[in-house]
């Protein structure tokens, strides 16, 4: 399973860290666990994070009511839950508070057949998530601007020496990584805006992971999550994300598409 992952796209550097741990001779939630455990890694109520087979969740209790009220996580064998893994050694502060966001909305209103506009904004981060960092000045908001107004061309092509200098793609939704295994051209992100100094963007690579995973958290904690949270950003446009970038490539309408215009009654 592990074997169809190529390390080297550009889409997985976010977990890549967490994934250099890996052995063969141990199955991934094993060495999840080690990696938790080294990390001193906790949920919202103070409980060791660990990552168990999907059989120790008990039948009827949610999957996030599990994880909030136990530390545990249930985790299968596929893709899904091993990226899901990945994220959480990677993000711990955001999947905690996503966690600590889900359970709490599970315990007012119970599980339920529709999970709420808090519940659906926490679950479309977790699961296809991507996270821009964008630098805090005139030319940033520029590019927020082009991509909320799905001006495609200005925000890759006009825009595209912005791209790894000044605005910088992390990805998070586990779900949005198992799909790039094998990448799409249609594959769209929901992406949450975060603005940063020049003060994130002189750091190193850890020193920036470890920055975004604080104040994403701290901002979900303060603000809380709705579906109106993302703006969506094709994946396969992030400029040097895929050979052959060209004024054809993005004038694909089926995949750039422009933005609706509400009608009006």
């Amino acid at each position: 399973m592990l074997e169809t992952i190529d390390w080297s796209r550009p889409w997985f550097e976010s977990v890549r860290g967490a994934a250099s741990h890996l052995s063969a001779d141990t199955h991934f939630r094993d060495t999840f666990c080690q990696q938790a455990a080294a990390l001193g890694l906790r949920n919202h109520l103070g409980l060791p994070m660990s990552f168990v087979p999907q059989e120790e969740l008990p039948e009827g209790t949610a999957y996030e009511q599990h994880i909030g009220a136990t530390g545990c996580v249930p985790t299968r064998d596929n893709l899904h839950d091993f990226f899901n893994g990945l994220v959480w050694l990677t993000f711990p502060r955001i999947k905690v508070q996503l966690n600590a966001l889900q359970a709490a909305q599970i315990a007012l209103d119970g599980v339920g057949k529709s999970r709420g506009p808090a519940r659906d904004g926490a679950t479309i981060f977790d699961e296809n998530a991507a996270l821009l960092v964008v630098r805090d000045d005139a030319a940033g908001q520029a590019l927020i601007e082009a991509l909320q107004g799905h001006r495609w061309h200005d925000a890759f092509v006009g825009r595209r020496a912005q791209w790894g200098v000044d605005a910088q793609v992390w990805l998070f939704g586990h779900a949005l990584m198992e799909k790039l295994v094998a990448p799409r051209k249609a594959i769209t992100a929901h992406t949450r805006v975060v603005l940063a100094s020049d003060d994130f963007f002189a750091l190193d690579h850890d020193g920036r992971r470890a920055w975004l995973d604080a104040k994403v958290a701290q901002q979900l904690a303060d603000e809380g999550l709705t579906t109106a949270s993302f703006t969506p950003m094709q994946a396969l446009g992030v400029p040097g994300w895929w050979p052959d970038q060209d004024e054809a490539f993005y004038a694909d309408a089926t995949v750039f598409r422009p933005k609706r215009i509400a009608a009006v009654k």
